[in-house]
């Protein structure tokens, strides 16, 4: 908090590296076994280049919080804060809610990326509006910069995954 008793941003951090965590973990716990069921919106993966992916992408995630955390008048820190946040919105939605509806199967990730990731990321996003710390071409340009790499990120963990995982 600040001296007017505001909750700073740097401080919900920790709430953004809580819902990542479960929601990551709920996916770890069911989504390989899930993802053998043949869909067409995930390719098959096992366990272990997705665990290690997983991994490899809530430290990510970890290392954009806490690095927002100690250098917050950093541009490039608050960017890809920024980005990791709105990127985990839009997973939410985009693959977990609208997969869930066309195959009218549950896919992994949902509840938290619903119960968690929307409502405290979007606490966070409107924080740094209101606070004036991001404007909307920071917001959108840093989440989809940092969505694509993540993107283009993932198939190379699962590769490396399956490659050093025993």
């Amino acid at each position: 908090m600040d001296l007017k008793g505001e909750i700073r941003v740097e401080s919900l951090c920790i709430f953004f590296c809580l819902a990542i965590t479960l929601h990551n973990l709920e996916e770890a716990i069911w989504l390989p076994k899930w993802s053998q069921n043949g869909s067409k919106f995930q390719k098959s993966v096992s366990a272990k280049e997705f665990h290690f992916a997983v991994i490899v992408i809530t430290m990510l995630a970890y290392l954009s919080s806490f690095s927002y955390t100690y250098f917050p008048e950093s541009h490039i820190v608050k960017w890809v804060f920024v980005g990791f946040v709105g990127s985990m919105i839009l997973n939410a939605i985009f693959p977990h809610l609208i997969v869930t509806i066309l195959t009218r199967q549950y896919a992994p990730g949902l509840m938290t990326g619903i119960l968690l990731m929307i409502p405290i990321n979007s606490f966070i996003i409107i924080k740094m509006f209101n606070n004036q710390l991001i404007r909307w071409s920071d917001f959108i340009i840093s989440t989809v910069v940092v969505g694509v790499s993540l993107l283009l990120l993932i198939p190379l963990l699962f590769k490396i995954g399956r490659k050093i995982i025993l």
